[in-house]
């Protein structure tokens, strides 16, 4: 379990590198914070468009290979960053830099479902919930290591000592699964993927309200921090994977599937409330413990609904199932950024928080909703 959760640490370092970076290098380059925003979620439009691909490849044809082949899209995200350098056209220079945000995006989607789906089968499905959350601890744990790591590179070597690391760790990474044994695809009728996506979708559509908070703190904190002239905006993402892997260390244990959702509205107005706190921040310390709690609560509801879903459809069609309801997760980072750019430029970079607060709440009354239509469901089974 823990090796799996090892993947996934080293993919999302890789994501983590250029989170608190690249923002400020398209402003640099002139464009505005539109485009800053889609710089980083851009990454989520490959993994969007690759999670409904990757899930019944892992079922196909096993885990290890969705590894590799991620940590191979890792090392082509480090070459395109040092390659991107080399325009002197701010319009060339980012285009390739997208090009290399959509290659870590198909390795992120690559190895984390391939990560996670290769643990569950290791432990069993009664575990899965450990499993999603040490695979969660490792996603933030990396992620909050990964942003300030990512500035000191970024100062003492630029952009192509970045580039270098990715790559380095695309290799490393390609190397250890090399050396696992690879584990046999379950020979078995799978369920379509219309199927499957049906049951996913209703618990898919909270995780997506949830998301949009972590993209907008993931895509803006940096330069919220800027713009209020406070040193240091990497802590609030720090705080954040700190709170995330607190989170999952204090609960995750205790986490059921027929407690699910109840978990999961709770987490959801503890997020609310961070988010809340961060768009009322007035000082550097506030927003930092805005980001904390809002950490700790969205930290909870990817496995408090994954528990769920996981129990939706068969074993041999959870690659797919676990790809379709991080889906839900990639499709709001990948809105996320552009449209609170949109509301940032429009009005001030505070302002993107509370919107992510009422889209948090928005899933609390989803939740509440799925909640009392399960009790319903299941009185009325009782009478019958």
């Amino acid at each position: 379990m823990l090796l799996c959760a090892g993947y996934t640490a080293l993919a999302y370092l890789a994501v983590g590198l250029p989170l608190a970076v690249l923002p400020g290098w398209a402003l640099d380059l002139g464009f505005g914070p539109v485009v800053g925003g889609l710089l980083v979620s851009a990454q989520y439009l490959a993994t969007v468009a690759s999670r409904l691909l990757v899930g019944p490849m892992i079922d196909r044809s096993g885990p290890r290979r969705g590894v590799v082949l991620g940590f191979l899209c890792c090392a082509g995200a480090g070459i395109a960053t040092v390659v991107a350098l080399q325009f002197p056209s701010p319009a060339a220079a980012l285009a390739v830099m997208l090009a290399g945000r959509l290659l870590l995006g198909a390795g992120e989607s690559l190895v984390s479902t391939s990560a996670m789906l290769w643990g569950i089968a290791r432990i069993g499905a009664p575990q899965a919930a450990r499993m999603i959350s040490w695979n969660g601890i490792a996603t933030y744990g990396a992620i909050a290591a990964g942003a300030p790591l990512g500035v000191v590179l970024s100062e003492r070597g630029g952009l192509v000592l970045l580039g270098a690391a990715l790559t380095s760790i695309g290799i490393a990474g390609c190397a250890l699964a090399l050396v696992q044994p690879s584990m046999r695809a379950r020979e078995a009728v799978r369920m379509p993927i219309r199927s499957v996506f049906a049951r996913v979708f209703p618990f898919g559509a909270v995780l997506a309200l949830a998301t949009i908070g972590f993209g907008v703190v993931t895509a803006f904190v940096t330069l919220f921090f800027a713009a209020a002239g406070w040193p240091d905006g990497w802590m609030a993402l720090s705080a954040f994977g700190g709170g995330f892997v607190a989170s999952r260390m204090l609960f995750a244990a205790r986490l059921e599937s027929r407690s699910g959702l109840r978990s999961a509205s709770r987490f959801l107005a503890v997020e609310a409330a961070g988010l809340a706190l961060l768009y009322l921040s007035a000082s550097p310390q506030m927003a930092v413990a805005g980001a904390a709690i809002t950490g700790l609560g969205f930290a909870m509801i990817f496995p408090a609904l994954g528990v769920i879903v996981i129990e939706q459809v068969p074993p041999q069609s959870r690659g797919t199932a676990i790809g379709t309801f991080a889906l839900f997760i990639d499709a709001a980072l990948c809105a996320a950024g552009p449209l609170a750019g949109a509301i940032a430029a429009r009005s001030n970079y505070a302002l993107p928080f509370a919107a992510a607060a009422f889209c948090a709440l928005v899933g609390l009354w989803v939740t509440i909703g799925l909640q009392t239509a399960g009790r319903r469901h299941e009185a009325e089974r009782v009478t019958w």
